[in-house]
């Protein structure tokens, strides 16, 4: 899974230019909030660009993040850059899971235009952005094979609810958030894609990305969002398992392996299946962010 999802400002040549040594898997191309309405074309026309320019994916993926479905902007958004070939679209503020379905009816007519794979565009929404789309974060699954994973965002929803700060007086999210958060994960997991954190806003402070990018990878999630190319570094040693990890869930398949059996012991402590289900997926994270 890509750990690290770099926002760049669809309007910014300079950033652009950057972006391919920022280290990050995946880099956001957006349209939306950091874009001006005036600008908007302009930006369009320099993504396309970009796209086409880069054409080689695999060390650094390409993603767009088009202005929300229910806007006028959307549609334009995505003829102007499906042309270059984005390997996924972020879909901000959807109300409801049918919106995935509409937009992959969108990208199968603008690929076969395109010239482009039938399937190739993958999705993800930023699934919690409206107080509805809250209610709807069980009813992914099954959607569409372009559906790649699910986001969450705190600000955009805390401006929906009317709240003047999403962060209790002790720097963590208010409740509200919390259970944004965790739902994302659940229903990320129950429709079988992956789970992405959101962005830590305060880009200067080191030690907070750090703690909730690691924070995430315990609780299940298998990537973070940044806003600034100083997280990525962060945000990907945070998201790949360290060497000790890597040994203690070896010795777990090990020892399961060896016994034949559904609980072993190990360093005094019984292990069951959920270790064993832990410690695979732990390897299976490990091979693709390359640890040893």
């Amino acid at each position: 899974m890509e750990r690290s999802w770099l926002f760049i400002p669809g309007d910014s040549e300079r950033k652009m230019a950057k972006a391919a040594d920022s280290g990050a898997d995946v880099i956001v191309l957006d349209l939306e909030d950091s874009v001006a309405a005036e600008r908007r074309t302009t930006a369009r026309g320099l993504i396309c660009e970009y796209l086409k320019s880069h054409p080689q994916r695999s060390e650094q993926k390409l993603w767009v993040r088009i202005n929300p479905l229910s806007t006028e902007p959307a549609l334009g958004d995505l003829v102007g850059v499906i042309s270059g070939g984005p390997d996924g679209i972020l879909l901000p503020k959807p109300e409801t899971p049918n919106e995935v379905v509409t937009l992959g009816l969108y990208l199968d007519a603008l690929e076969a235009a395109s010239g482009i794979t039938a399937g190739h565009t993958k999705i993800m929404p930023v699934a919690t952005e409206t107080a509805l789309g809250m209610f709807q974060l069980g009813a992914y699954r099954g959607l569409t094979p372009r559906l790649a994973g699910l986001t969450w965002g705190a600000e955009d929803l805390a401006a929906a609810l009317g709240a003047s700060t999403n962060r209790q007086a002790d720097g963590s999210y208010a409740l509200p958030y919390q259970l944004a958060r965790s739902l994302c994960l659940m229903g990320a997991v129950a429709a079988g894609v992956a789970p992405i954190d959101t962005i830590t806003t305060d880009f200067r402070d080191h030690d907070l990305i750090r703690l909730e990018a690691e924070d995430g990878r315990r609780q299940g999630f298998v990537g973070k969002m940044a806003i600034h190319p100083a997280q990525v570094d962060i945000i990907n040693r945070a998201f790949t398992p360290t060497e000790a990890e890597i040994a203690h869930a070896r010795r777990i398949v090990a020892a399961f392996a060896a016994a034949g059996t559904g609980t072993v012991g190990i360093d005094g402590k019984m292990v069951d299946m959920p270790h064993l289900k832990q410690a695979q997926t732990l390897l299976a994270r490990a091979g693709f962010a390359g640890a040893s």
